[in-house]
């Protein structure tokens, strides 16, 4: 299970209704941010999901927008008595903005592990972080800007007939099944040996300010919750959006539909949207299980049932 609040919807400036972006996520207790724009602290008290939990901060570009929140949080981390180790990915510049950062705050009491610019796919080395794959895309934005695909895997479901075809001992079956390998009497016995098939997991990709690139259908394929910016509502605004680099509604909707995505979240939009819910038809005509976002939304996502 994975629980997702957006802890700010707007772009460019926070609002009395919209704070600017943030996103949460909550995976087995440890807990996630994606992008830290200002008033991200005020909607996280609002939702009560707390500070200390924090231990991996994922920042798509260093506009203010998806940043200026984040000083403001490391001082808060420290007061809440953090002293476990925070990671914090971005693009090229984000070891910079840091440094800056840190000039502003006396001293943390926690250490930074900042990996800058990453490619592929990788994993945090780090309890259950380890069973997340993080994925990036470069995007097509004014600066550096990144996308972000989290894959949580799921562990293989134990097997009895395949323990007991590799005649593995049964008081190890729980240790194979957790992980463990076992070498005894010239035997290794290995966690294959008492586990069934791969199963499903779930992703949930992320894709905010940025041109509709053709690299982001394949980037998002097939994901549960695909959260993406709808920074103009308005079909009328396409010229705005291909200056300034954004999408509008319809946009973000074919995305999501040639990606076959299960559920598309629209979020970071412009201040000039009163109310995004006016145009929401715009991006339903195109892919109907679209759902507008507003801070304090909530999703929990569960592993898909078995056949």
């Amino acid at each position: 299970m994975v629980d997702i609040i957006m802890l700010g919807t707007g772009g460019n400036v926070p609002s009395p209704n919209r704070f600017c972006s943030s996103a949460f996520l909550n995976y087995k207790g440890r807990k996630i941010l994606i992008d830290c724009g200002e008033g991200t602290q005020i909607s996280m008290k609002k939702v009560a999901c707390g500070f200390k939990g924090i231990d991996l901060i994922l920042i798509t570009h260093l506009h203010g927008d998806h940043i200026n929140g984040l000083i403001g949080l490391l001082a808060t981390l420290g007061n809440s008595e953090k002293r476990t180790p925070l990671t914090i990915v971005g693009p090229v510049g984000i070891k910079r903005a840091i440094r800056a950062m840190l000039v502003l705050l006396e001293g943390i009491p926690y250490h930074l592990n900042i990996i800058e610019n990453p490619s592929g796919t990788f994993s945090i080395n780090d309890g259950e972080f380890r069973e997340i794959e993080i994925s990036t895309i470069k995007l097509d934005h004014s600066t550096e800007c990144l996308g972000y695909s989290l894959y949580f895997k799921r562990s293989r479901k134990f097997s009895p007939q395949n323990a007991q075809k590799n005649d593995v001992p049964r008081y190890l079956w729980k240790n194979l099944q957790a992980g463990r390998t076992f070498y005894i009497d010239d035997i290794s016995y290995t966690p294959d040996m008492v586990l069934g098939e791969e199963r499903k997991g779930i992703k949930l990709s992320y894709i905010t300010d940025t041109r509709p690139i053709a690299e982001i259908t394949d980037f998002i394929k097939e994901s549960d919750l695909f959260i993406c910016e709808g920074m103009y509502g308005d079909d009328m605004d396409i010229g705005k959006a291909v200056k300034n680099k954004h999408m509008t509604f319809r946009e973000s909707a074919s995305l999501a539909k040639k990606g076959k995505v299960k559920h598309l979240l629209l979020t970071h939009f412009s201040p000039s949207v009163d109310n995004p819910s006016d145009f929401l038809e715009n991006a339903k005509s195109v892919f109907k299980n679209t759902s507008i976002g507003y801070d304090g939304i909530k999703f929990s996502i569960a592993y898909p049932s078995e056949d």
